[in-house]
């Protein structure tokens, strides 16, 4: 496992290298989001893992899914980082309407498409279940890869304010959208709709999420004021980054009431906690993105591996993805259009924030295995079509984000990496 892990992140960063020396020559800038999952794609079970190179099986995968949970972890308690007192007054009102307009409009119109879709291909085809529950699923949007994108490129500007906050919502917003929606598949499916699992379960997990991220939060500040050393301050941070996903992953039940967590939800608000608490926080945190770097880059080329390949032999798969892919984004799109002009934000925001929304993946693929409960038929068609999905948008979605933000001026032209080069050669 441990030769498979280092085969992953060398292969990631030579993709990099790669496309840098390729299509970066004509002037083509690829995130390194994309060459990430595309070296996955390569060494994954479809590819190089079929002659024992990279990962040959998904049980080999299984095996390291915990670097992937420890990254998403690290990646939660960045974006919460954003939430800054001082922006969140600035802009916290643009940000709550709009992350919820946005998710809300992507999950409505998926579901008006995908019922009509299932009316006409029939029952067999597309069950109004699986519709239903795809629809919920639209309303997430990836935060890892988004966040990807603002740090290699060193965006800055009023999309990117916005965005970052906007993305970190998604996650509470998109979990209460799913859980009312797969309560109402799972009656659809023979059930009695259910009270506590539609209603009172999300909020309990909301509740309890943010509540155990501000308790770590509140801690980690206490406890960095006993030490002096930069260096001892992160590996404070870091333990208690794991310690929080850790005890995230915990849930109980009373009755029928499941006592759960977010673990995205939970580190965001031990970032955001820390972050307006803590003195030292900003150095911190420099320090933190540094250290987590490489294990970004493992987390992207895992999701890459795991992407099916095999879905896109599926003719109705990839008719309902493609329907599934084009309406989520004019839901993100024009949600995000239509409620930063009734917020009266910016021209750039208005027309380029929506196209850095497209990016989908962990929360996402969190959700199919909470879907799994449809049974195995709708189970496994839910988790094809999102696969699908994921496949597409993880690899297109970065690169439409980086074209956004540099259209809305927030990116310069040139990559850093050049204009470092050109200045030292003319010294």
């Amino acid at each position: 496992m441990l030769l498979s892990t280092a085969l992953a992140l060398s292969a990631g960063l030579l993709m990099t290298r790669l496309f840098k020396y390729t299509v970066g020559r004509k002037g083509i800038m690829f995130p390194d989001v994309t060459a990430f999952l595309i070296a996955g794609i390569i060494v994954g079970p479809y590819m190089l893992g079929r002659i024992g190179i990279g990962f040959s099986s998904s049980e080999e995968l299984e095996a390291v899914k915990i670097l992937s949970s420890v990254a998403l972890g690290f990646i939660a308690f960045d974006i919460g980082s954003e939430f800054r007192a001082a922006s969140i007054k600035e802009m916290g009102k643009s940000a709550l309407f709009i992350g919820i307009f946005q998710s809300a409009a992507a999950a409505i119109l998926v579901d008006i498409a995908l019922i009509l879709l299932s009316m006409k291909l029939g029952d067999d085809v597309l069950p109004l279940p699986v519709a239903v529950t795809l629809g919920a699923i639209a309303s997430a949007t990836a935060p890892a890869a988004t966040l990807m994108v603002v740090r290699q490129f060193k965006a800055k500007g009023p999309v990117t304010d916005l965005l970052l906050p906007i993305v970190a919502l998604d996650d509470a917003v998109g979990l209460v959208i799913f859980a009312v929606s797969i309560g109402i598949a799972q009656a659809m499916t023979g059930g009695a709709i259910n009270l506590v699992s539609v209603v009172i379960n999300p909020l309990v997990e909301i509740l309890c999420s943010l509540l155990l991220g501000a308790l770590m939060g509140y801690i980690l500040t206490l406890l960095e004021k006993l030490f002096f050393s930069n260096s001892n301050r992160l590996s404070m941070t870091i333990s208690f980054v794991l310690m929080t996903i850790a005890l995230s992953s915990r849930e109980v039940y009373i009755g029928q009431v499941r006592i759960a967590f977010s673990s995205l939800l939970v580190c965001m608000t031990l970032g955001t906690v820390f972050c307006n608490m803590c003195e030292y926080s900003a150095d911190v945190m420099g320090r933190s993105q540094r250290w987590s770097a490489p294990l970004y880059a493992v987390f992207f080329v895992l999701s890459g591996a795991r992407l099916e390949l095999s879905v896109l032999s599926d003719w109705g798969v990839m008719l309902i993805g493609a329907v599934y892919i084009l309406v989520r984004c004019a839901g993100k799109y024009y949600g995000a259009l239509l409620s930063s002009t009734m917020m009266k934000c910016g021209e750039n925001v208005r027309k380029y924030l929506g196209i850095t929304l497209f990016p989908q993946a962990g929360v996402a693929l969190g959700m199919v295995v909470s879907a799994q409960s449809l049974g195995e038929n709708m189970g496994g068609m839910i988790r094809n079509i999102v696969l699908f999905s994921v496949l597409v948008y993880e690899i297109v979605g970065p690169m439409l984000t980086r074209m956004a933000l540099t259209a809305a001026g927030e990116i310069e032209s040139k990559q850093p990496e050049r204009v470092n080069r050109a200045r030292f050669k003319k010294r």
